[in-house]
């Protein structure tokens, strides 16, 4: 599957690569994915949003197949100058936004840190609110260099269990290869747990208290069954947001993408401004 999706794109940010891709033709829509996932995750949304939109999507830094290295800051503190930095690379202004997880966080920070600007904005089980981080999480921030040099088979064994309680529902055999796939090699494993190290509240902490300043129309969607980031914390985002609106999925996890993504889709199509 990933050999069909289309990151034929490549982009050259402070020196290190990131690749993209587009898809359709209309106004522009990007999507933005969130961890430990890469753009693919959008599989099963981009071709039907790109019926009416320009589709525009990518690998965010240290992700999928953009450049992963050792040292590499991929924090959410780099992603929203990424972010940024791709629009002005695509000439795209204001389009509509969708982004999951810490793609959300990223965008948010780049509406509030980098003035960008979107015609509308839509957030699934988005990283926003304190606090967040699973015991995983906070484990594996305390000993990065342990878990980043755990023999293969180890780590092998660890990923798909970590990535399949994103979902409500069963992953395929297929869903996981697609997600697991850029973490397994020598270079993706030093990423994988470099990534986690580097998820830091401060990043969100530093505009959680501005978010009333977006004022675009926001959809906000949440898998009831979330079981990474409790729904209430997207009802309560909702709230902070002045032109926000909230609707749950339900029977569908942290990844909706997978659990319910007919239910994205007509969601999206409903709310997006008409072309």
């Amino acid at each position: 599957m990933t050999d069909q999706w289309d990151l034929s794109g490549a982009f050259d940010f402070e020196g290190q690569f990131v690749r993209y891709g587009m898809m359709g033709e209309g106004p522009p829509l990007v999507l933005v994915h969130g961890t430990p996932f890469s753009s693919v995750v959008w599989r099963k949304i981009a071709p039907h949003l790109a019926r009416r939109r320009r589709v525009f999507y990518c690998d965010l830094l240290g992700y999928g197949r953009s450049e992963m290295r050792d040292g590499q800051d991929v924090s959410l503190g780099v992603q929203n100058r990424l972010f940024a930095a791709l629009l002005d690379h695509w000439s795209v202004s204001r389009p509509d936004v969708v982004a999951h997880d810490f793609g959300g966080a990223t965008v948010l920070r780049a509406w509030l840190l980098n003035d960008c600007r979107y015609c509308s904005l839509s957030l699934i089980d988005p990283v926003a609110l304190a606090p967040w981080g699973s015991p995983f999480v906070h484990h594996v921030r305390r000993h990065e260099a342990a878990f980043a040099g755990l023999p293969a088979y180890i780590h092998t064994a660890v990923l798909p269990a970590y990535i399949s309680g994103a979902a409500y529902r069963p992953l395929s055999g297929e869903a996981l290869k697609l997600y697991a796939e850029p973490w397994l090699s020598v270079a993706g494993q030093g990423a994988f747990y470099r990534q986690i190290a580097q998820m830091e509240q401060r990043f969100t902490d530093e505009v959680e208290g501005r978010y009333r300043e977006i004022d675009c129309p926001a959809l906000i969607l949440w898998g009831e069954q979330d079981a990474w980031i409790p729904i209430e914390r997207g009802r309560v985002l909702a709230s902070k947001m002045p032109n926000a609106v909230f609707r749950a999925i339900p029977d569908a996890g942290h990844l909706v993408q997978d659990d319910a993504p007919e239910a994205i889709v007509a969601a999206l199509l409903d709310f997006l401004p008409a072309p």
